[in-house]
Formats: structure tokens, C-alpha cells, sequence
């Protein structure tokens, strides 16, 4: 089997220097296409890497943002993805059935099999998990200096600015069309998910289905210091979604529009600006991905 490999040197768990994963893939028994310029754009990288002759997979290691971000190059093409989850999270990864262990999901590359799964949308942009608007997009961007190592005073700095922002950071007001119906939104957290989260006890944010080929709408209101505990302990729980104030809605498109030009966005991880009004939609089964032979979507 021959891959063209993308890996995101700059993701959250990425510890192994490329060339000792290009050695696993060799020891696995695939071979792996030489990536043209690693020193690109990393949406950029992709294109290129998914172009090169002869490969049957395009394999990114990285987070949810950097799958995301090759789902934005992959939508539509024949070419499947495999996924090596070198990030913090690995949401998506989880999702679709796969091993966290790195050998073990170089294995899944050759003996899994490629299904296809949703995709969605924003002004162009793509998302596997969820987008989100409000407080939390604003203090991810914060995070982003805790990237590439531990430090306990970033740390601290980056929950002392969440805590800040709970206290002063204003509730926006937009302009939200469901399927066709327009009504008024004050929230201060506004997330968008690509097929619905379900309960899933002592799991945070578990989706039992890739391809079903809807959009839920959560909003929350008010998003204080207590609440966002009793946030955070529901997700621990895996019973968030019977939160009191929690707002959801099945959708098939949303537009989203505000006043000031631009919003700020966190599609799975990673934050954007995007122009108003954000238009949203789900491409179905629109990216083909490899899972093991007993993995999602059912």
C-alpha cells in the first residue's frame, strides 16, 4: 500500500518527530510518498499531497482542527483519509472508532475500510465535530500559547482569562434562521454540531452517528462561573444535555447574522473570523475516511 503523510508538527500531542512515524509506517508495511514541500501552508500541504501519483490514501496526523482542515482539501474526492490522532482531544478520532495508540492506528491504514461520513459547513469552511461562537472561541485563542509543551504559569494564565472572560464578556446578539424560520438569539455560547452528541456516562461529547446527515443547534444564554461548573461536572457525567437554560434545535441549514461585519468562530478547535452572516450546511457522506472494519458510522 502506498499513503501520501501530512503531519501537523504543531498539534497538541504531536511528541514523535516525522521521520520516526514515516519509520513505523515502514515497519507496517506501507510505503509513503514523499511530500513535496513540507515548509507550505498546511492546508496547502494537503493539496499537494493528495495530487502525488500512485498513493491510495491521503493519512494526516494531527487534532480535530487538522482533520477538519484536510476534509476541507478531501470533500469529494475518491481518495480516502486515515487518520493518525496526534491531538489533545482526538474527538473525532474517538468517534469514528479508532485507536489512539499510534502503531495500532498505522495498522487500521491497511486493514480498515473506507466509509463515508458527513461534513459541515460554514462561509466555505469545514467542521467534523461542531463550530462554535460566543466566550469560548474567544478564550481558545489563549490556548494557543499552551501548544507544544506544559508550562504551569501559562496555565494559570490561560484559566485566569477564562474566568475573566465569564465575568465581563457580553452576551451577542444575532439573527438566526432555521430551515426557513428567523428569530432573535442573546447567548453567551452557541455551538453548531455535525449530527447530534448522545449520553454517554463518564464520556464527553460522544456522537453515535456520523452520516445521518443533520445539524443541532445548542445555545446557552448565560454562561457564569457556577454554571460553567455545572457545565463542565455534566460533561465529566456524560448528562450535560439535561442542564436547565441549555436551548437545542435539530436544523438542515442556519444562517447566523449579526451586525458588526465579521464573527469570531471555533470550528473543531480552531479559531477563525469569518464575515457576516455564517451560513451553515451539511454536505452528506461528502468524505470518505478509513475506520476499522467494525468502526462508525453504522
Amino acid at each position: 500500500m502506498r499513503v501520501a503523510l501530512v503531519i501537523n508538527a504543531t498539534a497538541g500531542a504531536a511528541g514523535l518527530p516525522p521521520n520516526d512515524i514515516r519509520e513505523r509506517f515502514a515497519k507496517a508495511g506501507i510505503e509513503v510518498a514523499v511530500e513535496p514541500d513540507e515548509t507550505l501552508p498546511l492546508s496547502d500541504r494537503l493539496s499537494a499531497a493528495a495530487a502525488l501519483p500512485g498513493v491510495e490514501a491521503l493519512v494526516v496526523g494531527g487534532g480535530d482542527g487538522t482533520i477538519a482542515c484536510a476534509a476541507g482539501v478531501m470533500i469529494g474526492q475518491g481518495l480516502p483519509l486515515g487518520v493518525l490522532p496526534l491531538g489533545t482531544m482526538n474527538l473525532l478520532a474517538k468517534d469514528l472508532g479508532l485507536p489512539l495508540d499510534l502503531d495500532e492506528a498505522i495498522a487500521t491504514i491497511s486493514s480498515g475500510e473506507t466509509r463515508r461520513i458527513d461534513v459541515g459547513d460554514v462561509n466555505g469552511h469545514s467542521f467534523l465535530i461542531n463550530s462554535v461562537l460566543g466566550m469560548p472561541a474567544r478564550v481558545a485563542r489563549h490556548r494557543e500559547a499552551l501548544r507544544g509543551g506544559f508550562d504551569p504559569r501559562l496555565a494559570l494564565r490561560w484559566v485566569v482569562s477564562a474566568i475573566r472572560h465569564l465575568q465581563r464578556y457580553p452576551k451577542l446578539s444575532v439573527t438566526g434562521t432555521t430551515d426557513g424560520v428567523e428569530r432573535r438569539l442573546r447567548f453567551r455560547l452557541l455551538a453548531v454540531v455535525n449530527n447530534d452528541y448522545v449520553e454517554a456516562p463518564g464520556r464527553i461529547l460522544v456522537r453515535d452517528t456520523l452520516d445521518g446527515g443533520q445539524l443541532t443547534l445548542y445555545v446557552l444564554a448565560r454562561l457564569s462561573v457556577s454554571r460553567s461548573l455545572r457545565l463542565a461536572l455534566g460533561l465529566a457525567l456524560g448528562d450535560w444535555r439535561r442542564l436547565p437554560g441549555i436551548e437545542r434545535h435539530d436544523v438542515t441549514e442556519l444562517t447566523i447574522a449579526a451586525r458588526c461585519r465579521a464573527l469570531r468562530v471555533m470550528n473543531d478547535g480552531e479559531v477563525r473570523v469569518l464575515p457576516s452572516p455564517l451560513r451553515y450546511t451539511v454536505k452528506r457522506r461528502a468524505l470518505a475516511v478509513i475506520l476499522p472494519r467494525d468502526g462508525k458510522p453504522r
